[in-house]
């Protein structure tokens, strides 16, 4: 296996690049420097760097002068290529990104024109394009207000295609640099994802199962919205279920989650059992909510998925029906920000794990990843777990939410009987 940089008595050399052409990295004057030596042959880039050791060993001016001329030379690229002309050579690389679908790739050529024009140069050739540049082209990006995501999603296209330009510059890649923004650390808001609570996943399922409300599908959509509330997983792998992922004998699900990866096994509710036994009556073809993954997968024209966006909108109108918004507005943002939507069932489930005391490793099995939504409804296990330490530590008795309920209940029991009392009761006792 060939190394990736090899030592000469003055500097190294060493490949980068998708292209794996050589460089020669060494000191002169205390400076780093490094230039290209315009080669992809091992034995090839140790001659040319071995020539340059008696320049480099040199101090005389003289020599110096001719050192930097030399180096000019070597770290030229091999051609030239301007911006206008990028698109055109990245389209046939052999390394160009591959996206599913028609429309993602149109998205690599528009990203690609939106640069061009902010550097407001067509004819700038691509070795002058700097990190300063893609620094500036990334705050520009953020000033627009557009989504972090699709923030993110436009660096990492320039960034696929600037890998690909290695022998045309004698730098790294300048989208390489810390361009990419972080959603929560931007997120000032207090706007987040909410849980639904048991009131309102009551009044969920009652208005599934009222005949005046109205959705497409919505026979599927109520099943939907139980997988949901009982296995804790996202829309997508709730629409695209299929019945050979379901052991209706043995009660149990696997999904493989589309976002992650994982593969998560869970038990079937009786709750559940009884809507997939109802829904298997229907089956079609090889998915539990047939016509709803069709929906769902439905493609446009230049093959971008807009049946995610239908779905979705047919989930939210359920959660409006019970009088809750699932967005809101928030200066600074052209869209409003979610705070209720089918991914609140998942943080329902996780909040009714933490409550019912259920291992946070056990959630995390069936979440199927080390999600922050079992850190935000474990926060208050980790603290109760903290006081029993303190009380441990010190002797002392350190109040819990527990004790606290226990001495009010107490304190409620040595009351005269009435019906005030007898409803404080009924809220703090235990379920």
């Amino acid at each position: 296996m060939a190394k990736k940089s090899l030592r000469l008595s003055v500097g190294s050399i060493f490949t980068k690049g998708p292209g794996k052409i050589y460089f020669y990295r060494y000191q002169l004057d205390g400076h780093r420097k490094t230039v290209s030596l315009q080669t992809t042959n091992r034995a090839e880039a140790v001659k040319k760097a071995e020539a340059l050791l008696p320049i480099i060993k040199a101090t005389s001016t003289e020599v110096i002068a001719a050192h930097v001329q030399q180096a000019r030379g070597l770290s030229s690229p091999i051609r030239e290529l301007s911006l206008d002309g990028v698109w055109d050579y990245y389209s046939t690389h052999p390394e160009r990104a591959t996206p599913a679908t028609v429309n993602e790739q149109i998205q690599y050529h528009t990203t690609l024109d939106e640069f061009i024009r902010f550097i407001g140069n067509s004819q700038m050739e691509v070795r002058k394009i700097s990190s300063q540049h893609t620094e500036k082209f990334a705050q520009y990006l953020k000033s627009t207000g557009i989504a972090v995501c699709t923030h993110n999603r436009k660096i990492k296209r320039l960034r696929k295609i600037f890998s690909t330009l290695g022998e045309f510059r004698d730098t790294e890649n300048p989208f390489r640099t810390i361009l990419f923004r972080r959603e929560r650390e931007e997120q000032g808001l207090g706007v987040r994802r909410l849980a639904f609570n048991r009131e309102q996943e009551r009044q969920l399922l009652e208005v599934l199962d009222d005949p005046q409300y109205r959705v497409m599908n919505k026979p599927e959509i109520r099943v939907i919205y139980h997988l949901g509330m009982y296995t804790g997983q996202r829309l997508k792998d709730c629409v695209l279920l299929q019945w050979r992922s379901i052991d209706l004998e043995r009660r149990r699900i696997w999904v493989k989650q589309f976002k992650t990866g994982k593969e998560v096994t869970i038990p079937i509710a009786d709750k559940l059992l009884s809507v997939l036994l109802e829904a298997h009556q229907w089956q079609s073809n090889d998915y539990v909510c047939p016509q709803t993954a069709e929906r769902y997968n439905h493609l446009d024209k230049t093959g971008k998925n807009i049946g995610n966006n239908l779905v979705n909108l047919d989930v939210l109108r359920v959660i409006r029906w019970i009088g809750v918004e699932p967005s809101v507005a928030v200066p600074g943002r052209k869209r409003k920000v979610t705070q209720y939507g089918f991914h609140s069932l998942r943080h329902t489930f996780a909040s009714h794990c933490a409550e019912a005391g259920v291992p946070k490793a056990v959630l995390l099995s069936i979440l199927g990843t080390d999600s922050e939504i079992a850190d935000k409804y474990y926060t208050h296990i980790g603290e109760e777990a903290q006081l029993k330490a303190i009380e441990a530590v010190t002797g002392t008795e350190v109040s819990s939410a527990q004790e606290r309920i226990r001495q009010a209940l107490a304190f409620l029991a040595a009351l005269p009987p009435s019906p005030e009392r007898e409803k404080l009761e009924q809220i703090l006792k235990p379920a």
